[in-house]
This record gives structure tokens, sequence and C-alpha cells, in this order.
């Protein structure tokens, strides 16, 4: 499907058919898309947790304030972000580069002090918030992706997210919830939403042009 299509093809669905499960080739593909997603300086600062124990989703469902989505859902993906930069989280990942790219150990490391010296005298709020952002960037691509073959997602914020990172062990990685993405496939007879027209701002209210 052109990408195109696909984002008008899709919604936030509202009603899934827990009856229909993802096929795990096409979940693989939302993760891999996901992993390969753009983020500041290449840090990748978050991690993906994939969930489809239904004991586990039923729990999730009521921290997220009884929405039913993510008890009917295939699958489950909880966005998690660093809670903090630390000169080991960077240090790791530059020596995960080097070591790919077969280069020398060193090869970046007036870059990563940089890093360093920018991110780790910050407040650890205020680098939470960068990493967040760095997660939203990859969610969109999973949903991008969701959308490309034909699997329907709904983007979550509203969740008891330290209730959520409790449940999941979250706080011993050092990582904090940031979105869920409940995927699946609609309940076409049961979702509200499902036949009323996509509505966004016109193009030329949207859009300003600066020549």
């Amino acid at each position: 499907m052109e990408l195109l299509d696909a984002f008008k093809w899709r919604y936030a669905t509202k009603k899934y058919d827990p009856t229909k499960k993802v096929d795990q080739v096409l979940v693989d593909k939302i993760l891999e898309a996901t992993r390969l997603a753009p983020t500041s300086s290449g840090l990748q600062p978050f991690e993906v947790f994939e969930i489809t124990n239904q004991e586990l989703k039923n729990k999730i469902a009521i921290l997220s304030h009884g929405q039913q989505i993510v008890a009917d859902c295939s699958h489950l993906l909880v966005f998690a972000a660093w809670d903090n930069y630390t000169a080991e989280r960077i240090d790791n990942i530059y020596a995960l580069t080097t070591t790919e790219r077969e280069q020398p150990a060193d090869r970046y490391k007036e870059y990563t002090d940089r890093l360093k010296n920018m991110y780790l005298g910050r407040p650890a709020e205020v680098n939470f918030a960068h990493t967040a952002r760095q997660a939203y960037i990859a969610f969109g691509f999973a949903i991008a992706e969701a959308a490309s073959l034909k699997v329907d997602a709904t983007p979550m914020e509203g969740f008891l997210n330290e209730e959520l990172d409790i449940l999941l062990g979250l706080g011993e990685k050092k990582l904090k919830s940031v979105t869920l993405l409940p995927i699946g496939y609609r309940d076409v007879a049961n979702d509200w939403l499902v036949n009323l027209k996509k509505v966004r701002n016109p193009k030329e209210k949207f859009i300003t042009e600066i020549a």
C-alpha cells in the first residue's frame, strides 16, 4: 500500500476484535521499523516492550483508565525512555557503533565528550523529556509501518505511568514509560469510529509557506 493511502486508511481504532491476532511476522516488521527510527545523536535512548500475555494486558487496561482496547488488542507495545543520560549509556552506544563499523574504539571520543558535557550536567527531568521525544519519533514509525501493513493501531498516552513502571519493573532498568501502542484488527461491527470521515485541518490552514 502506498504510504499516503495507508495514512488515509488508518485511524485510532476504538474497538479491537480479540479473536484476531496479528501474525508475528508483521509484528516483527513493525518493531524493526521502530528500531530503525532516527534519534538524536543516534543514542536510541528508549526500549520497546512487546506484550501478549493476557493477564498482564488486563492489568494494564485497568491502569489505562479501563480502556478495553488494551485488553482486546493482539499485541501491546510499551515505549519506555531512559530516565536520564549517563556516561555509561553514551559510551555503550558508541562502543557498539565503532565495533559494527570496524573503527578504532576512540573514533568518536571528541563527540561523546561533547555529548556528556551537554547532557550530564542537566536535571534528570530535562534529560528524560529529551529521551521521551526520541521515543515519540520511533512511535510514529511504528504507527506508519502498522498502517502500511494494514494492521490497526491506537496511539495512547492515557495511562498511569508510575503504576505501569512498577508493574513492568521499569525502574530497575532506569526506564520510564512514555506511550502505549495497542495493535490488532478492528471490530468493524462495534467500533463507533470506523466509518466516520477522517478530519484534519485544511492544507491552507495547516501549512505556512515561507519563500
